[in-house]
């Protein structure tokens, strides 16, 4: 009987993320990565202890694809929205693994050097003490809020639309502001979003 082939993070992360983007978050499964690979599933744990490691893996790669190289003589304002573009660039390759950044992004070794690039742009803009707390959680509250937004409540989806539809005599600001809002890309919620944060933290 041959002997069972050996097994990288990387296949492993490979095989997850083929499981979510095809199936989804709920069909992520020892039993489904292991058929994707072509194992019986009591062979995935000779190489980790469970489902919840397997998650750290999959957001730990998504994080090492993203890019926290700065040009030089951008100011930290360029620097911060250019870090956030490649963050948000690396978690929507792959839109149902966003649940998993959120549960575990503090348990991944490449998310804690975004973060710690994030920290290093706002120093660079003044941000110390409690100030660098809170704009560092702003950001990553902003940007967390939306890619739930983009890829589970995109604003050019049916909710917009039937708001949009609502009567201007009951829901004026509502109404009129869908009917608004049809007319705005993804790209420009994201990056008029950031632009508006950026500026609230910089008074």
């Amino acid at each position: 009987m041959p002997r069972p082939r050996s097994l990288t993070n990387t296949d492993l992360v490979s095989a997850a993320l083929a499981v979510l983007d095809r199936d989804g978050l709920s069909a992520l499964t020892m039993r489904a990565v292991a058929k994707e690979l072509g194992v019986a599933t009591m062979a995935l744990y000779r190489y980790i202890r469970d489902r919840d490691e397997l998650e750290v893996l999959i957001v730990d790669q998504m994080f090492a694809s993203i890019d926290t190289t700065r040009p030089a003589g951008i100011d930290w304002k360029a620097g911060a929205t250019l870090l956030i573009e490649h963050i948000r660039a690396g978690v929507s390759a792959h839109p149902a693994a966003v649940p998993l950044v959120l549960r575990h992004r503090q348990s991944s070794v490449e998310s804690l050097r975004v973060m710690e690039a994030m920290l290093a742009v706002l120093t660079e803009g003044g941000f110390t003490g409690r100030a660098r707390v809170i704009a560092q959680r702003t950001l990553i509250a902003f940007l967390l809020g939306f890619l739930q937004n983009e890829h589970y409540a995109p604003l050019l989806g049916r909710g917009t639309a039937a708001m949009a539809r609502l009567s201007p005599e009951d829901y004026p600001h509502l109404a009129q502001t869908a009917g608004q809002a049809k007319g705005l890309s993804v790209d420009d919620e994201f990056r008029n979003g950031v632009q508006i944060v950026l500026r609230g933290l910089e008074r």
